[in-house]
């Protein structure tokens, strides 16, 4: 199926989105257990299997409460697109539909969220030789050079990316320089698409100072589990470089850098909940562009009975439709 194909031939779903460390986990597992659902998730790092610990992946029993799907599916070593995303989400909603269960769609990859509303246009594989390229130029430059000229060419994609984000500079500027246009044009909503009117209930802080903190603690719990162990197995397989979208995970970059000599623990653990820090602006950011979404202070002590009375008023209102 397309990934362009639109929504409105699907069954109703529900999707629960926000940052990392909003409680999406805690809130899903209770409408699991209030309504027959299945959980889909919409998360670029769950995807891979043995990233357990600093994927926040829900636990063997969490899992085994509810059916999960998504989750477990790739090897570290392999990809997974925004477009496999969206073809993946189409099959399962219809089918969990047939199966007489809502669809609860839930995670923090923004972007394919967007691409589910909205469709996306098949971008441009991936192209070793311009990356290599590109990789080549950000060595003598810097990648906040490699930064200043994406703005020149593509400033929609240059405004949301930090001068240091070298992952997705280095993607957008590939697509660029393959396709002659802008990443922005491929997840550009289409100006004859209608709004999104899918069901999006959004777990969001009143408080960044209140994210922040959960961000360190959560941190600091995946360290006391033992995710510098779980980095130094999957670097011991002799298969997986720092390169790879999987070891560019939020915490997965820092403690490969660090196991290659790059800092000691602390220095790490600081870059680490930096980089979740800006990992919960995008996915913010990302949020506030989505105008259907209804916004629960994931700070409130009734949050997850808010995300429950929100989810149980949509399926209403989709049996009335």
């Amino acid at each position: 199926m397309p990934a362009s194909s639109s929504v409105a031939a699907l069954p109703l779903y529900i999707c629960l989105a926000g940052p990392t460390a909003s409680g999406k986990t805690a809130a899903a597992l209770a409408i699991a257990r209030a309504h027959p659902v299945e959980i889909i998730s919409v998360d670029s790092a769950l995807v891979y299997r043995g990233m357990d610990i600093g994927t926040a992946k829900p636990t063997a029993a969490e899992l085994a409460s509810v059916p999960h799907h998504l989750i477990n599916i790739r090897d570290p070593l392999q990809a997974y697109s925004a477009a496999e995303f969206v073809q993946d989400a189409h099959t399962l909603i219809r089918a969990i539909t047939a199966r007489q269960r809502l669809p609860l769609l839930v995670g923090g990859t923004m972007l394919y969220f967007r691409a589910l509303f909205d469709g996306i246009d098949p971008m441009p594989a991936a192209q070793p030789a311009l990356r290599a390229a590109i990789e080549q130029e950000a060595q003598e430059k810097g990648w906040p050079a490699m930064h200043a000229e994406l703005a020149q060419v593509d400033p929609v994609t240059a405004a949301r990316l930090a001068p240091a984000d070298s992952q997705r500079i280095q993607r957008a500027l590939e697509v660029y320089r393959a396709s002659g246009l802008p990443l922005s044009h491929f997840h550009a909503r289409s100006g004859t698409t209608a709004p999104s009117t899918v069901p999006l209930i959004a777990l969001e802080p009143l408080d960044r100072a209140w994210l922040h903190t959960r961000i360190a603690q959560r941190f600091d719990a995946m360290l006391a589990a033992g995710f510098v162990d779980e980095v130094r197995a999957l670097r011991a397989r002799g298969d997986l470089h720092a390169e790879l979208p999987s070891m560019r995970c939020v915490g997965y970059r820092q403690a490969w850098d660090m196991l290659e000599g790059v800092g000691d623990l602390a220095a790490m653990r600081d870059r680490g909940i930096a980089a979740t820090r800006q990992l919960a602006k995008r996915q913010i950011t990302w949020l506030r562009s989505m105008p259907q979404r209804q916004v629960v202070d994931c700070q409130a002590e009734d949050a997850t009975e808010q995300v429950l009375r929100a989810v149980e008023a949509r399926m209403a209102k989709g049996a009335q439709a």
